[in-house]
């Protein structure tokens, strides 16, 4: 990575943490995401957070709820912070892609909760509108859930199949470690 491209750190929200979600893969997904702050705000890089205000009467991600909130060490320093009640980043408030061509930003290294709906369809996205996206999926996680017919899809291959879909088409999937050490 030549220049800083722009991290962007999906729905980290301590509503992700209820039982809520059930079984999850990537016990290290927010340690990555913290270091990946760490090392963008020890060099002033810049951050957008994005924040999940469902609007489902049940969800623990639902505004003036404990678990709207990000969790510790992610609310931090930012430059954009951009609150949505749908999948991408893209549909939310303010607007992540105008903010993004304002500041002649093309790059960004994607991280967050959930890796296949929030993470990957703004990855997705980014990719169709010309960024170039890096995919830390070491820094994503994920819940089991459920196929058309009822029967359970763990998260480890739900992540497995995010990361098959993106890679070479959308973003270049990558670890923690590689941005770490392609961005010193």
């Amino acid at each position: 990575m030549n220049s800083p491209a722009v991290l962007v750190v999906v729905d980290v929200q301590n509503g992700f943490l209820d039982e809520y979600w059930g079984n999850s893969n990537n016990p290290d997904c927010e340690s990555n995401i913290r270091a990946l702050l760490a090392h963008w705000r020890a060099r002033d890089w810049p951050i957008v957070l994005v924040q999940h205000n469902s609007e489902s009467p049940r969800s623990p991600l639902r505004p003036g709820q404990p678990g709207n909130d990000l969790q510790p060490g992610i609310d931090g320093a930012h430059d954009l912070l951009v609150t949505k009640s749908v999948n991408s980043a893209f549909y939310g408030e303010p607007d992540l892609h105008a903010w993004l061509i304002a500041h002649k930003h093309n790059a960004l290294v994607l991280c967050g909760i959930t890796t296949n709906f929030c993470c990957e369809t703004t990855a997705r996205m980014a990719g169709n509108l010309g960024y170039t996206v890096e995919f830390v999926l070491d820094a994503t996680r994920t819940f089991d859930h459920p196929d058309a017919d009822g029967v359970m899809i763990s998260a480890d291959e739900i992540a497995r199949v995010t990361a098959a879909n993106l890679n070479g088409e959308f973003a270049t999937v990558v670890t923690t470690t590689q941005i770490l050490g392609n961005s010193a």
